[in-house]
């Protein structure tokens, strides 16, 4: 059961962060400043209903898996989540944060639609790594 979580969590999360990094952060260049301060203040609070449950959920499972079995494939995903983490709460909440103040606003979307790579890598990592792990002990 556990498992299965961890495969929907990490899924979710994978599938997400390609369409942000290859749709959403893009679109934000081709806004007028006035609606994308607008679009912003509604994506962020659209988004973050559907990447709060993913990120906790991902989050506990990793902890409770490498926990319960702390072997290679636990604790480099528990790895590679807690730099998803970091990432998220040291350059991407600030440069969200930027936008909402309206501040550093041409910067900030550059630095969204090219840092966020990182998190790309990550979680396809993640992802990979999960799949490989599910249907290797399936």
């Amino acid at each position: 059961m556990l498992e299965t979580i961890r495969l929907i969590c990490d899924t979710g999360l994978f599938v997400l962060i390609w369409i942000v990094q290859l749709i959403i952060y893009p679109s934000f260049s081709y806004y007028k400043h006035d609606d994308l301060f607008k679009w912003h203040d509604i994506y962020t609070k659209r988004i973050a209903v559907i990447v709060i449950p993913l990120m906790v959920g991902q989050l506990i499972t990793s902890s409770i898996q490498v926990y319960f079995n702390p072997y290679f494939y636990t604790i480099t995903s528990s790895l590679l989540v807690i730099g998803v983490w970091l990432s998220t709460f040291l350059v991407f909440v600030p440069l969200h944060t930027n936008l909402s103040k309206r501040e550093e606003v041409e910067l900030s979307i550059k630095k969204l639609k090219l840092h966020n790579w990182l998190r790309t890598l990550l979680w396809s990592l993640i992802f990979i790594v999960t799949c490989y792990y599910k249907f290797k002990t399936s």
